[in-house]
């Protein structure tokens, strides 16, 4: 792994009083998930599986 920045900021946000994780990619293409390894696979998976989808 490289000490490089990037300059691309992930976000995961906890819904509180739920079981959410709220994701925001560097793109800005948004996820929900309740699984926490879900979340961050969608997200270091850049671009693929953002696209849109009916459950998004």
């Amino acid at each position: 792994m490289s000490n490089t920045p990037t300059g691309e900021i992930y976000r995961i946000d906890w819904l509180p009083g739920t079981d959410v994780l709220h994701g925001t990619c560097h793109c800005g293409r948004e996820h929900t998930a309740q699984d926490p390894i879900e979340m961050w696979e969608w997200m270091l998976a850049h671009p693929q599986g953002h696209e849109v989808a009916a459950d998004d």
